[in-house]
């Protein structure tokens, strides 16, 4: 008895979610028509966890959940819009803390004199053994290299998973839009 009550349980919310999705249905196609509740402005009302009614599937690719603020994707460098120039400075720690080894960085000598500079003249990473783990990111000490939203990667070729230095790069403003607390967090910190 206890089983078969627990079934009757089960198929009673089933259905309960099957009414509510037509009945969602109907609501948004007065408000917007046939598509409506498939519009950008009614996904937080479908998705929201309190609501617990109707539909709760994304129609990827048309419609995509927001990404947490602290996800980790593949990593980017960082670089001021005002200058153009990369924050890195070649110092390497990056490259040695990642565990599979997928950083490169060619640090760039002035060709007067041939002394090292603090630039790369090349960086490289390859996202087809990058982890995600985000070490790089964390123990950079010029935030010159975050991890960016980017997760859904197709190529051809296995040699278009390196990334190079031109590919890597993202504005400030990018940070700050896919990180904005902690972006505001590393800006107090630094006094501006």
């Amino acid at each position: 008895m206890y089983i078969g009550w627990n079934v009757l349980k089960s198929l009673w919310i089933t259905f309960r979610r099957f009414m509510e999705s037509y009945i969602d249905d109907l609501k948004w196609f007065f408000k917007k028509g046939f598509r409506g509740r498939y519009t950008p402005e009614a996904l937080p009302v479908r998705q929201h966890p309190l609501t617990k009614r109707g539909i709760f599937t994304v129609q990827y690719p048309a419609e995509r959940l927001p990404l947490p603020e602290r996800f980790r994707g593949f990593p980017f460098l960082v670089y001021d819009e005002e200058t153009g120039k990369l924050r890195c400075t070649a110092c390497g720690t990056c490259a040695r803390v990642c565990p599979p080894q997928c950083i490169w960085i060619v640090r760039g000598t002035d060709p007067q004199t041939g002394k090292p500079l603090r630039e790369p003249a090349g960086f490289y990473v390859d996202i087809s053994i990058c982890m995600n783990c985000g070490f790089c990111a964390e123990f950079c000490p010029f935030d010159a290299i975050k991890m960016g939203h980017e997760v859904e990667v197709a190529v051809w070729g296995r040699a278009d998973l390196l990334l190079n230095t031109e590919r890597l790069r993202r504005p400030a403003s990018y940070d700050a839009r896919i990180h904005p607390t902690d972006y505001a967090q590393e800006r107090s910190g630094k006094g501006e």
